[in-house]
C-alpha cells in the first residue's frame, strides 16, 4: 500500500496551531514511508470564504517546511499539480453530483422538503419531549423529485451499532442514536463536510485520515455512509471497522471493492487553563504572527509535534528529520494537550542557539535597530555571536543590542529594581565606578582576556562580590536588563565608549 496523506483546511481566515498539527501528523506519516502529501483545499463554505486565506495557508506550509506533492502550486494561482485533481472543492461539483445522483438511484438519498422553520419546530417538539432531535424521525414518506436548488439528505440504510479501530484512540463504539440522515448538497449545490470528504479521500486514494478529536462523534455517520456507498467494512491490520449491528465476526476482505482509509482523531488543543479547547479568548494566534515575532519554523514544528505526543523519551528538541523518523500514530496519547506558549519561546531560545551565525545572520537581516545601519557587517557578526544565546526569539535582538550601536539612555530603575544594588548608597556606587573606570582605563589591549583580568583585580580592590560588582558596571555601561558575558560586551562597545558612559553617570 503506498501511503497517501492529506492535509484539507477552509479558506475562512488564518491558519491556527490547530490546523497546523492537523498537517504535521499526516506530513510525518507520508514522509516516513515515502508516501505521498496531499494539499486539498476544502472551499464549499462560500459564506465564510476569506479572499487570500488559501494563499496564506500555502505560505504558512512553505515557512515550516511541510512540502506538499499534489495540490495547488505555491506562489501560482489557479495552478495544481497532481494526477487526482482538481484539488479545490468548489471545483469538483460534478463529482459530488455523480457519486449524489448513484445514492438517489439507490434509494439512499432524497430530497428534503422541509423549510427552516418546519425543521426547527420538529427540534422545539422533540426539546419539549426531552428527547433528541432526529431529523431521520421525521423523512418524508413521498419525498419530491431532488434538483438543484433543493438540499439533499442522505437516508440511513440500516440502524445498527456501528464499532470500529482508531489509531489514536482505540476500539470505539456508537449505537443507533448517533445515525441520522443528513444533508449531503446544500441547496446552493455544493457538497458538505460530511459527504464531500469521504468522496475526494477516495478519489484521490487517501489511505490514512488524520484530523481533531471533534469528528469523532460523526464517525457513525461516515460508516454508514461508507457502508451505502459500497466500501469494504471487514477488519483487517490497516483497516479498522472491525464490528456491525450484531455480526462481530471478521470478514475476508473483498478486493473489489474501495477499502476504508485509516482513521486517526488527535486530541484538542486545550487552552492554558487546561479545561476548554483553546481559543481566540485564550490568547489563539495565527501561525503568522508567532513567525512575526520572532518565532522560528523550527521550534514551531518541535513545539507542535509534542502537543499530544512524545516519543517515550525525555529529548525536548526535535528536528524535522528526527521527527519524521520517530513519529507514529500509537504514541500520541487520547487526551488533550495544555497550550503553554512559553515552553514555544523556551524551545525557540533552543533552537536559535542550534542556528550556525550565517544562517541566523540572514534570518535577522531586517530586524536590527535603525542605529545599526551604521555599522559594518563585521561588526554585526560580532555583536550577534554575543547576543546569540541571549536570545529568546529573533524579535528582541533590537531591545538586547542597541547600546552596541547607539548611546542607551539612562534608566536608574536597573538599579533601584536590583536587590543587591539598591543596598548600596549613591556614594557606595560613586565610589565603586570611579575606581572601576580608573583601573579600565588602565588597560592596554583591551582584548577580553585583559578586560576580565581587570575584572578580577577591581574584586580584591574593592573587596565587593561578583554579583554587585559586575552588575553594577554592566547596567551603567549598557542601561539593559540583560547583557551577554561583561568582559566580551566591554570588549565590543569599545574602551572608549566605555569610559564615555562610565563618566556620564558619574557626572550625575
Amino acid at each position: 500500500m503506498t501511503v497517501r496523506t492529506r492535509f484539507a483546511p477552509s479558506p475562512t481566515g488564518y491558519i491556527h496551531v490547530g490546523n497546523v498539527r492537523s498537517a504535521l501528523y499526516p506530513y510525518l506519516i507520508a514522509r516516513q514511508t515515502s508516501g505521498q502529501f496531499i494539499l486539498r483545499i476544502e472551499d464549499t463554505d462560500q459564506a465564510r470564504f476569506v479572499e487570500g486565506a488559501e494563499d496564506l495557508i500555502k505560505d504558512t506550509l512553505n515557512w515550516l517546511g511541510l512540502n506538499w506533492d499534489e495540490g495547488p502550486v505555491f506562489g501560482q494561482t489557479d495552478k495544481e499539480t497532481g494526477d487526482f485533481g482538481p484539488y479545490h472543492q468548489t471545483s469538483r461539483r460534478e463529482i459530488y453530483l455523480k457519486w449524489a445522483r448513484e445514492l438517489i438511484d439507490r434509494g439512499l438519498a432524497y430530497a428534503d422538503p422541509y423549510s427552516p422553520e418546519e425543521v426547527q419546530a420538529f427540534r422545539d417538539q422533540a426539546k419539549s419531549e426531552k428527547r433528541a432531535f432526529l431529523y431521520r424521525q421525521h423523512r418524508p414518506n413521498n419525498p419530491p423529485e431532488w434538483h438543484l436548488g433543493m438540499p439533499l439528505r442522505f437516508r440511513v440504510p440500516e440502524i445498527k451499532r456501528y464499532t470500529w479501530r482508531d489509531a489514536v484512540m482505540g476500539e470505539m463504539s456508537a449505537g443507533p442514536e448517533a445515525l441520522d440522515d443528513f444533508i449531503l448538497i446544500k441547496a446552493d449545490g455544493l457538497p458538505t463536510y460530511n459527504f464531500a470528504h469521504i468522496v475526494d479521500d477516495f478519489e484521490m486514494k487517501i489511505t490514512h485520515v488524520i484530523r481533531g478529536a471533534e469528528y469523532v462523534a460523526s464517525m457513525p455517520k461516515y460508516l454508514s455512509l461508507y457502508e451505502a456507498l459500497g466500501f469494504d467494512m471487514s477488519q483487517s491490520d490497516a483497516h479498522q471497522v472491525i464490528e456491525q449491528g450484531d455480526d462481530k465476526s471478521t470478514s475476508t476482505p473483498q478486493p473489489d471493492k474501495p477499502r476504508l482509509p485509516i482513521f486517526a482523531h488527535v486530541p484538542h488543543i486545550l487552552a492554558p487553563s487546561g479545561n476548554k479547547k483553546l481559543g481566540k479568548r485564550d490568547g489563539a494566534k495565527s501561525v503568522t504572527e508567532y513567525r512575526d515575532e520572532g518565532i522560528l519554523p523550527e521550534a514551531m514544528i518541535n513545539f507542535l509535534a509534542q502537543l499530544g505526543w512524545n516519543d517515550g523519551t525525555e529529548q525536548d528538541v526535535y528536528s524535522l528529520n528526527e521527527l519524521i523518523e520517530k513519529f507514529s500514530l500509537d504514541r500520541v496519547q487520547r487526551s488533550g494537550a495544555r497550550f503553554d506558549e512559553q515552553r514555544l519561546i523556551w524551545l525557540n531560545g533552543q533552537w536559535i542557539r542550534r542556528l550556525e551565525l550565517d544562517d541566523l545572520y540572514d534570518r535577522v537581516s531586517d530586524l536590527w535597530s535603525d542605529s545599526a545601519i551604521n555599522y559594518d557587517e563585521a561588526y554585526k557578526r560580532q555583536v550577534l555571536v554575543l547576543a546569540q544565546d541571549r536570545l529568546k526569539t529573533l524579535c528582541d535582538l533590537p531591545n538586547l543590542t542597541s547600546y552596541f550601536f547607539e548611546e542607551p539612555p539612562i534608566d536608574e530603575d536597573l538599579i533601584t529594581n536590583n536587590k543587591q544594588l539598591r543596598k548600596l548608597t549613591a556614594e557606595e556606587r560613586r565610589d565603586l565606578l570611579e575606581t572601576a573606570r580608573t583601573e579600565l582605563a588602565k588597560i592596554a589591549g583591551w582584548t577580553p582576556e585583559d578586560i576580565q583580568n581587570c575584572l578580577n583585580e577591581l574584586l580584591e580592590i574593592t573587596g565587593q562580590k561578583p554579583g554587585i560588582l559586575f552588575s553594577l558596571i554592566r547596567i551603567v555601561v549598557t542601561w539593559a536588563p540583560f547583557s551577554p558575558q561583561l568582559n566580551d560586551t566591554l570588549a565590543l562597545i569599545g574602551r572608549e565608549r566605555t569610559l564615555i558612559r562610565l563618566q556620564e553617570y558619574l557626572n550625575l
